[in-house]
């Protein structure tokens, strides 16, 4: 009888977990199909409404109608092609450059004491100096022609590539460097099997910000002495009040840079696809 008392006690002591309703996530739920579309889609037809109904001056915004023409038109005559295969030859070339000094940088520094003494401060110095406040520098070093702008393109590209790789490599778990140990695996074994998959996540992430990156370096430097690309485009429209050749070059460049983050996201889906996370 004492006992039963007793155990009636305690357990009305107990705190018990509130119950959850079946079936009930707590995470943000299941991913929306075409939801990276909504955002934008909305801001194009607040955008139409507004110019239909006249509450957007067209001379300080074009509708989305004329924008659409003009780039026609554009099309039409070859010029869009062309300024349009120079600018992104320009920012591959960059984007290629900064991408291998920024992984080689932070393979040394991540992988090396003495390597991250000599690099890692440096680099986190040009990581508080946007690489676009060193353009009139790069100019007085190289010029106005092309080389100025890729390597201004290049040192956008390089920072975020080396940050979030040198942080993936210093967060690889020393267990794994243990097991490396003990089985003895060459200095080459252990950077294909252990490193370089272990430091891939960070590496894809900076990839998102360096082609993004990449985009925005090339904006600025197009308007610099430029006789061809996007931006020499915008702003010789600029010079005579085209603000629909304007828009049709900055909607150019948002296309561009979701595309390429698009394809980045795209490749990191796949080569991180054994890992479960909330994103799924």
């Amino acid at each position: 009888m004492t006992a039963s008392v007793l155990t009636r006690h305690r357990s009305a002591q107990v705190p018990t977990a509130p119950d959850r309703p079946a079936g009930r996530r707590l995470g943000p739920g299941r991913p929306i199909r075409y939801g990276v579309a909504v955002g934008p889609v909305l801001l194009l037809v607040g955008w139409a409404v507004g110019s239909a109904a006249g509450w957007i001056d067209p001379r300080t915004l074009s509708a989305p109608w004329t924008v659409v023409r003009t780039a026609g038109e554009l099309i039409a005559d070859g010029r869009l092609q062309e300024h349009l295969s120079v600018s992104a030859g320009r920012a591959g070339l960059g984007l290629a450059i900064g991408t291998a000094i920024g992984t080689v940088l932070a393979l040394v520094a991540g992988l090396s004491r003495w390597g991250e003494a000599f690099l890692d401060g440096p680099i986190q110095v040009k990581r508080a100096i946007p690489a676009l406040a060193l353009v009139p520098l790069l100019i007085l070093w190289l010029g106005i022609g092309e080389q100025m702008k890729v390597t201004t393109i290049a040192l956008g590209v390089l920072v975020p590539v080396y940050i979030h790789t040198h942080n993936g490599l210093r967060g690889i778990d020393s267990r794994h460097v243990e097991l490396a140990e003990s089985l003895r695996l060459s200095p080459a074994v252990f950077l294909c099997r252990i490193v370089l998959p272990s430091a891939l996540p960070g590496f894809l992430l900076g990839m998102r910000f360096a082609v993004v990156g990449a985009w925005l370096s090339l904006v600025v430097v197009e308007q610099i002495n430029s006789t061809s690309g996007i931006g020499y485009m915008m702003d010789l429209a600029r010079q005579y009040g085209q603000t629909d050749v304007i828009i049709v070059g900055l909607v150019l460049y948002g296309l561009l840079g979701l595309a390429s983050d698009g394809a980045v996201r795209l490749v990191q889906r796949r080569a991180l696809a054994w890992r479960r996370t909330l994103a799924d």
